[in-house]
């Protein structure tokens, strides 16, 4: 019996959708309303840069980018092969939509450990 990838990269679809169901609307929230427009004082860049310098702090924005890029992956895949009925090019398909997760992920990691 051959096994198959499909159960690991549904899970991967649920917790990218649940981490970024959860995590980006605050983000972006805070740094892209709250901040900007002075409701809540914002951290100073000293501040800022201490927290992203943790490597916890660098570990959940990496496991955010990765389950968000999985996430986006897996719903790009069945929206071209249901969608628009493009079955018949299914490994094109995968190899870029998943190809293109990888590839995030590899980005989100060089410019976090840049840091």
């Amino acid at each position: 019996m051959k096994t198959r990838p499909e159960p690991f990269l549904w899970l991967l679809f649920s917790a990218g959708g649940m981490a970024a169901a959860l995590m980006i609307p605050v983000l972006l929230f805070l740094f892209g309303v709250a901040f900007p427009l002075d409701w809540i004082s914002p951290p100073d860049h000293a501040h800022l840069y201490a927290v992203l310098h943790h490597p916890i702090t660098r570990l959940v924005l990496f496991g955010l980018c990765v389950l968000a890029l999985f996430h986006w992956a897996h719903r790009f895949r069945f929206t071209l092969y249901d969608g628009l009925q493009l079955k018949r090019f299914s490994a094109l398909i995968i190899a870029l939509c998943y190809g293109g997760a990888v590839a995030g992920s590899v980005v989100s990691a060089v410019l976090l450990l840049s840091v």
